[in-house]
């Protein structure tokens, strides 16, 4: 049985907390569009701030329904998980072992969203760019839980963790200022 320190239990809830919130947000936004082609979703601020535009492309369905979908699921597992954690039940390593396994799918999904926001479709998603932040913590944090005690790669992937989410979040932060640096620097 793991049993997360306080800590990472708090940093479990409150990260999987703001994936959830975000993308139930997002689901209710994409029903209502669906309801209503013309609505204006509350993220679709300007043309590069644009939930609604990103909501009608191809790449919000990838599996035929509503990506948000899969992030209101996966994010109530990782919410229900972290409330135990943080009342300090463990878990057997297979339940931390899914939970990794899923936060790498998620950083793996999120590279390809990533990908498709800034040069296919060509606008942002407020909401989405949350989910960006929320799951690389949760990859942290469950990488410290299931691997920080092993050695080899794991073990190094363990120690390095925080190293990797600062990288990944800079690379973002760069690609989006690059593809967006006259919409960024008009705000000046």
């Amino acid at each position: 049985m793991i049993t997360a320190p306080a800590r990472s239990a708090w940093l479990l809830l409150i990260a999987g907390l703001a994936g959830w919130l975000a993308s139930f947000t997002l689901t209710v936004e994409r029903f209502k569009l669906f309801v209503d082609p013309n609505y204006v979703t509350s993220c679709s601020i300007n043309s590069v701030l644009s939930c609604g535009s990103i909501m009608k492309t191809d790449q919000a369905a990838v599996f035929g329904f509503p990506n948000p979908l899969i992030g209101v699921v996966g994010f109530s597992v990782v919410v229900t998980l972290a409330v135990l954690s943080v009342v300090g039940v463990g878990f057997p390593r297979w339940i931390w072992g899914g939970l990794w396994l899923g936060t790498v799918l998620g950083i793996a999904g999120l590279c390809w969203l990533i990908f498709q926001s800034l040069y296919r479709i060509n606008a942002l998603c407020p909401y989405c760019m949350v989910v960006w932040v929320a799951v690389p913590v949760l990859f942290a944090v469950t990488t410290q839980e299931l691997w920080g005690r092993s050695r080899g790669v794991m073990g190094i992937l363990a120690e390095w963790r925080w190293t990797l989410v600062v990288v990944f979040y800079a690379v973002v932060l760069l690609l989006v200022f690059l593809k967006f640096q006259d919409y960024w620097l008009s705000l000046v």
